[in-house]
């Protein structure tokens, strides 16, 4: 497995690391990288693109490799899943974790049948035939009515493509069950969702609240599954308040 070189650090400050969701890009995280310390070097990982991570366990391995040194890591939707198995890895190295979004159960039978069954179609490059009728399903009520906010998500799932949305169902498919090593985290967590996410309903950021010791939790109103689009504002505090709380606020 190959990878780019690891991103150097100058001291014993982490780096904070941006993990997207299932296809998506640095345009999650537009609204929160100029509202963060510059101190912790921002970046988006990549690493859920790399064409050689076939399951999560490998997407985490790469961004372990990808970024060295002491890491707080924030990750929304599948980028939860990294993160939490990145935590699993390498828990020495990650000083903070902020889920958004997210899950750590393993794939439900009935999801599963509706991922395979959009896998069928994205390997056949109906890309958008699935995605647009099923955008709604991503925000809450009033902001599916936001026609800007909903282009702008249909914009890098149609750029992520038909082998990158295969690839990623098909490692979200088979993700391990997080619930069993997540008593073990040690650094600042925190658990956020948004009051109507369909996708990750509250419960799953709730279960994994109970299971971190000291984790906060934090439900966004009029939220869908999107928080750092669909409340940028709110996220961007919640996240400094985190930052905080590991001990590397500005």
């Amino acid at each position: 497995m190959t990878t780019t070189a690891p991103t150097t650090a100058s001291s014993s400050v982490p780096q904070l690391v941006l993990i997207p969701g299932l296809a998506g890009d640095a345009t999650m995280w537009r609204a929160q990288q100029p509202a963060l310390p510059a101190a912790l070097r921002p970046v988006v990982a990549t690493a859920h693109a790399h064409p050689s991570a076939q399951r999560i366990e490998d997407m985490a391995a790469l961004l372990l490799q990808a970024h060295a040194g002491p890491l707080l890591l924030c990750g929304a939707s599948m980028g939860g899943m990294i993160a939490m198995e990145a935590a699993r890895q390498a828990p020495a190295r990650v000083a903070g974790l902020a889920l958004l979004g997210t899950t750590a159960r393993p794939e439900t039978p009935e999801m599963r049948g509706l991922r395979e069954a959009a896998i069928e179609l994205f390997a056949q490059g109906r890309v958008r035939e699935v995605i647009e009728p099923n955008v709604a399903f991503a925000f809450h009520p009033a902001n599916a009515a936001r026609p800007a906010l909903v282009q702008s998500y249909l914009d890098f799932v149609l750029r992520a493509g038909s082998e990158q949305l295969v690839r990623q169902n098909q490692a979200v498919i088979h993700r391990p069950d997080a619930r069993p090593h997540l008593p073990r985290v040690a650094c600042p967590t925190l658990v956020a969702c948004g009051e109507a996410d369909q996708l990750t309903p509250p419960e799953c950021s709730e279960e994994i609240a109970a299971l971190v010791p000291g984790a906060r939790h934090a439900v966004l109103p009029t939220c869908g599954h999107m928080l750092t689009m669909e409340q940028p504002d709110a996220v961007n505090q919640l996240l400094r308040e985190w930052i905080a709380q590991a001990g590397w606020a500005e």
